[in-house]
């Protein structure tokens, strides 16, 4: 046995002698990488956001690295994004061969490649998204549904303290529930706490060191290692909404759609045989949807109440402003955000320090390219390093600290800096960007206008520290509530 493993360890040391990482010529600077393994052991597997940071201030805005023997180029900054992401979007909207994509197959719509099915199935979900208003009550009217429940919930703790994190994924979930299927689960239900578990165990193997090795060394893909209970969670999910289908299925009217899965189930009984639609896109389509709208809308507002939390006199004058516009209603109305240019501010200054997505997804080129005087050859891995921008010095007034006045104007008026790309840039941002935009808005309103919400004294101090992931989300925290005014009854 022993003479086993002295085997394998002089093979090794061979080829780290023999294998050298041949740096293509033109290619942007970089740490000098390892053989074999890259620049793996370069990085915090932590939090390598300071790591990405230290090495633009030593090589510039656009550097190289090395994930394995597969050379990545990261984007630092507005003006590198945006010139990759939205000026050569052609070039750089592919997506790289990595644990996510493959435990995906490619399909749905975020790892998708960068190709007809992509495009039919983005501008499909655009189109229902905003044209078809989601069934017989308009998408702001599902969200103010969903919020009340969840104002009668806080209700419950006013005068006391609690852990907010999974009401708030349970509500976020809800929503995309109501969007794709048209119902919705019990805080607490079996159904959700499942695939929230599900989620967060891949979202966490997603940035982990073995997903890591799984992309950086092809050759133990099939090993039976730790980054295997992926595929394995996937699979659930995938069993799961495949029942879902079945059953939403029993009570469908062909024609006559109540919800997003209506809408594909109609385009899937006209396609023709040039079509992408099917089955097998629409379970991975849904499973998309769910995460991308679960995770980032609640970890944003968590990390708004914790800042919300720890400036008393932000959320006051927050609340000033809403209670006059909403003098009178009993619900606010998406269109209240133009008569609100301070909690407007504060909405976008909660997503920019909340900073859910600082490398966003993965990009790739999709042929031999140039950018900014850099030679970049086909198949590289592109990382936007969007945490960059959100902080960039020199692109907002208070770039470190949490502050509205990032998005005022010399005469109080809203604006919104063309640094703020929270939810990336070019052909492939964000698909949810508007729901998620209200959703923000009519959440954090609606809350501020019932509640009062405190930080405890015996937590000692908030800790803003975020925890890193496939999206940041802060450290666990209890939230102390105080009524301002009553829910009404649902």
């Amino acid at each position: 046995m022993l003479g086993s493993w002295i085997l394998v360890v002089l093979c090794v040391c061979l080829l780290v002698l023999f294998i050298r990482i041949q740096r293509p010529k033109n290619f942007p600077p970089g740490p000098r990488p390892i053989p074999i393994f890259g620049n793996l052991f370069h990085f915090n597997i932590k939090n390598p956001l300071k790591d990405f940071e230290k090495f633009a201030e030593k090589y510039g805005n656009i550097y190289s690295l090395y994930i394995g023997t597969k050379p990545a180029v990261v984007l630092n900054g507005l003006q590198a994004v945006r010139e990759a992401l939205v000026n050569r979007s052609a070039d750089f909207s592919g997506r790289p061969q990595t644990l996510v994509k493959d435990v995906h197959r490619g399909k749905g719509v975020i790892m998708a490649d960068y190709g007809p099915q992509w495009k039919e199935h983005r501008r499909f979900a655009l189109m229902t998204l905003r044209n078809f208003g989601l069934g017989k009550q308009s998408m702001e009217n599902r969200i103010l549904g969903e919020i009340e429940h969840l104002v009668a919930k806080l209700e419950k703790f006013a005068g006391s303290s609690f852990y907010p994190q999974t009401l708030f994924h349970d509500a976020t979930s809800n929503i995309i529930y109501q969007v794709l299927f048209g119902t919705r689960y019990d805080y607490g239900s079996e159904t959700l706490k499942m695939y929230i578990r599900l989620f967060a165990e891949n979202a966490k193997l997603y940035s982990g060191t073995w997903a890591m090795i799984y992309d950086a060394l092809p050759l133990v893909r099939s090993w039976p290692l730790p980054f295997k209970k992926a595929f394995d969670n996937y699979s659930t999910m995938k069993s799961m909404t495949i029942d879902m289908i079945k059953e939403h299925k029993t009570t469908r009217v062909p024609g006559n759609p109540r919800d997003f899965v209506d809408c594909y189930l109609d385009e899937l009984d006209k396609k023709d045989e040039e079509s992408t639609f099917s089955e097998e896109q629409l379970v991975a389509y849904i499973l998309n949807l769910h995460i991308a709208g679960t995770e980032t809308t609640s970890n944003t507002l968590l990390s708004g109440i914790l800042y919300l939390m720890a400036h008393p006199d932000i959320q006051k004058r927050c609340q000033q402003e809403i209670d006059k516009v909403m003098d009178g209603k009993s619900q606010a109305s998406y269109e209240d955000r133009h008569n609100m240019p301070y909690t407007q501010a504060v909405i976008h200054e909660c997503q920019r320090i909340a900073n859910v997505t600082p490398l966003s997804a993965f990009h790739c080129t999709a042929r031999d390219t140039e950018l900014m005087n850099y030679t970049i050859p086909k198949g590289t891995t592109i990382i936007p390093n969007l945490s960059s921008v959100l902080s960039e010095e020199g692109q907002w007034t208070f770039p470190h600290d949490f502050n509205p006045s990032n998005f005022l104007n010399d005469q109080a008026q809203f604006e919104k800096p063309e640094a703020f790309l929270p939810f990336s840039a070019g052909p492939r941002v964000c698909l949810g960007e508007g729901l998620a935009r209200m959703e923000l808005f009519l959440f954090l309103v609606t809350l501020l206008h019932r509640f009062q919400f405190i930080w405890p004294e015996d937590a000692g101090e908030p800790d803003f520290t975020p925890v890193f992931g496939l999206s940041l989300s802060p450290r666990p925290y209890r939230m102390g509530v105080r009524l301002r005014w009553p829910a009404k009854e649902i």
